[in-house]
């Protein structure tokens, strides 16, 4: 049985959904359990029941401090141990984000995958396209970023959960293997030319300031989070690309730049009217 973590979330969940497309026995856990899927909450050691799990695929327990999110992976890779787990596959961060704001939560889960004892395999998956087209922020009759002229190797989380499913379904070809799964670079501008309007860059310091003044509901660790990104894109660090993603998927990637495009035009302020 796999098993995948974060199951209602939107990778866990497309993950879970391309395993049973796949036909693979394969169940999900999530804090909020669906119908027919285990409960697992990273914070309740007592609920990480792993028991006849011969693959787990840890999606990263995000959207939380560093230190949170270490001791979550921790804990369920304890319990894959003791429960005789067969292969752990990780959802780690492209090679490329070394310095963004959250990769030392993923580099450090990496090593506790890496000596857990367990065969296992980390997926360093790209940024998604649908957050960068997310990002942009309208205003007037344009879209503005901090990205400049900066590219994003963008991936759609539609075939990164794709590429999880493929490892997990037989995991044996990729034990101790590290597959960076890079997508085709796209740039601010490309999406605001797809949307027909005008896109305008503004400076890293005027976004950190919209993001501590202006957006609501953001946690205190998430504005360095984005400014990072921000500035790796800016300033060129994201957008190299790899071959991994298109091998393990045999065929040609989904189109990032249009799926950016979808998710920008989603979030128009007349879209929600």
């Amino acid at each position: 049985m796999i098993l995948v973590t974060g199951a209602n979330g939107n990778l866990g969940s497309a993950t879970l959904a391309a395993l049973h497309a796949r036909g693979a026995a394969a169940t999900g856990g999530s804090r909020t359990p669906g119908e027919r899927m285990r409960r697992l909450d990273f914070d309740d050691h007592v609920s990480l029941d792993l028991a006849g799990v011969s693959t787990l695929v840890l999606v990263s327990a995000g959207y939380a401090e560093d230190d949170q999110v270490v001791a979550r992976h921790a804990a369920i890779l304890d319990a894959a141990v003791r429960d005789g787990v067969g292969h752990v596959v990780y959802t780690s961060l492209t090679t490329a984000g070394d310095h963004l704001g959250f990769a030392l939560a993923h580099r450090a889960t990496e090593r506790l995958v890496r000596t857990s004892g367990l065969p296992w395999t980390i997926l360093r998956n790209g940024l998604y396209a649908e957050l960068f087209g997310g990002l942009l922020m309208w205003a007037g009759d344009g879209v503005e970023s901090a990205f400049g002229d900066g590219a994003l190797a963008a991936v759609p989380r539609e075939d990164l959960a794709e590429v999880a499913a493929v490892v997990a379904s037989d995991p044996a070809p990729h034990r101790g293997r590290v597959h960076d799964l890079v997508g085709t670079p796209i740039t601010a501008g490309q999406v605001a030319d797809e949307l027909g309007v005008a896109h305008r860059t503004v400076s890293l310091g005027e976004y950190r300031r919209r993001l501590l003044d202006e957006t609501a509901g953001l946690l205190p660790f998430q504005p360095p989070m984005l400014a990072s990104i921000a500035t790796g894109i800016r300033h060129g660090f994201l957008g190299g690309t790899a071959s991994d993603l298109t091998d393990l998927l045999g065929r040609a990637v989904r189109d990032p730049l249009a799926t950016a495009v979808a998710a920008a035009s989603a979030a128009r302020p007349e879209a929600s009217d």
